[in-house]
């Protein structure tokens, strides 16, 4: 029996919930929104290590350091000088802070770390030396309970995740929008090169291809969805179902 109007209109306003909240939870990832670097005018106002760490000054660093001013002070966001030379690219502030004792691995009030800081701003030549000094690419951050992984992929800097993947990321880790760098890759991308190159990172480095969204849909069938034929290719090619 075909189902009466009442139940094509339920079924209709369900999907159309299920898309609204896709969506939001799309807009609510984006990068510019989900990290805060200082201002110019916070940057002005800092003093001692925050300072010199925002200026690259290594060997005031190291005199402040000495002289037993905290490594690991905090802003009024929670930024440590550490968080504050990886905003800056300043990669001689962060090799004096991490030989000052420095914690490599802090989270900001966002709960973002270094590495992923570096990650984001698609950074490579930072979270190379980061990683080189010893920096993990396995911690939980940010507030949607992501991966540097899970943000790089989103943003397509597949350079990023090739070097992220390198150094033992977590390959399936599933955030608390219920995706996966995989996932994020397909639906927060664009469909091209560097998205396509993500992705194909991914797929080469053994990611579940399997893992669902929290509606139940396949990588493959995300793709499918959003035209990206090039991704459907790589993924069909690779077993996805």
């Amino acid at each position: 029996m075909a189902p009466s109007p009442a139940v094509k209109r339920r079924a209709g306003l369900r999907a159309w919930a299920a898309a609204l909240v896709y969506a939001v939870g799309a807009l609510a990832v984006a990068p510019a929104e989900a990290q805060t670097a200082p201002t110019p005018a916070e940057a002005a106002q800092y003093q001692g290590l925050h300072a010199a760490a925002h200026r690259g000054d290594a060997a005031r660093i190291a005199q402040l350091a000495a002289g037993g001013s905290s490594v690991n002070a905090r802003d009024g966001h929670g930024r440590t000088p550490l968080h504050v030379a990886t905003f800056a690219r300043q990669r001689a502030a962060i090799q004096a802070l991490v030989k000052a004792g420095a914690g490599i691995d802090l989270l900001e009030h966002d709960r973002y770390d270094a590495v992923t800081i570096a990650s984001v701003a698609d950074d490579e030549e930072t979270l190379r030396l980061l990683l080189a000094l010893g920096a993990s690419a396995k911690q939980v951050t940010s507030r949607y309970d992501g991966t540097a992984l899970i943000a790089a992929a989103h943003l397509g800097h597949d350079g990023v995740v090739r070097q992220l993947i390198a150094a033992g990321a977590p390959l399936d880790h599933v955030n608390n929008l219920h995706w996966t760098a995989v996932i994020e890759a397909i639906v927060l991308g664009d469909g091209g090169p560097r998205h396509q190159a993500t992705l194909k990172a991914l797929i080469d480095a053994g990611a579940s291809l399997q893992l669902t969204d929290r509606s139940g849909r396949t990588p493959l069938a995300l793709a499918r969805s959003r035209g990206y034929t090039a991704m459907v290719t790589m993924l069909e090619q690779a077993g996805a179902r």
